[in-house]
């Protein structure tokens, strides 16, 4: 029995000399790649010391203070039969609690953070900002705000470190009433 070799055609043999380039440079590759010389690469900064002006020190609530507040406003809502959620956030905006009451809407959640994300902002009642509207009628306009009361800022020295927002009682007044039951839990008595 005689064999015959098949001919291949010349496309076949360049993809399979392509493909063994392709092998022998890979393992070239890693050949070299394993055996780099790291120690030339250069060392990793030290960390700057920066001048005690270069930085400024912010006062933010707790996340047990921020709880605290949440529970109130809910507490206070529920007594008069309300279902609302309510949101605390920090100072920079950013949401610390939120807690949905049993029943409460599913829009309250979203417009419970807006309104203290508002209220923190500019450091007043949202029902007081709302009033600038008239005014200002762009206010509206900037992202993550809700001007409509449920929204009370909380401050420590004059300056705001939170905010509580209300959503889901029948009127804004309602809302900011039990949002700033929130704030009270907070306060030290005096």
């Amino acid at each position: 029995m005689q064999h015959r070799a098949k001919k291949f055609s010349a496309r076949t043999k360049a993809i399979a000399a392509t493909a063994g380039v392709a092998a022998v440079g890979a393992g070239a590759f890693g050949a070299f790649s394993a055996t780099a010389d790291t120690t030339s690469a250069a060392p990793a900064a030290a960390p700057v010391a920066v001048r005690s002006e270069a930085v400024t020190t912010s006062t933010h609530l707790t996340v047990e203070a921020a709880t605290d507040a949440a529970r109130a406003a809910l507490d206070a809502a529920e007594k008069e039969g309300q279902r609302v959620s309510v949101a605390v956030v920090d100072r920079d905006g950013n949401t610390l609690v939120t807690l949905r009451g049993d029943g409460a809407g599913p829009q309250s959640y979203e417009s419970a953070v807006k309104k203290a994300f508002t209220a923190v902002s500019w450091n007043a009642p949202t029902s007081e900002l709302a009033k600038r509207l008239e005014n200002a009628p762009n206010l509206k306009d900037i992202p993550g705000t809700l001007f409509l009361g449920g929204g009370a800022p909380v401050a420590h020295d004059d300056a705001p470190v939170a905010g509580v927002g209300v959503a889901g009682a029948p009127s804004g007044d309602l809302d900011e009433k039990f949002a700033r039951a929130g704030v009270a839990a907070l306060g030290d008595g005096s």
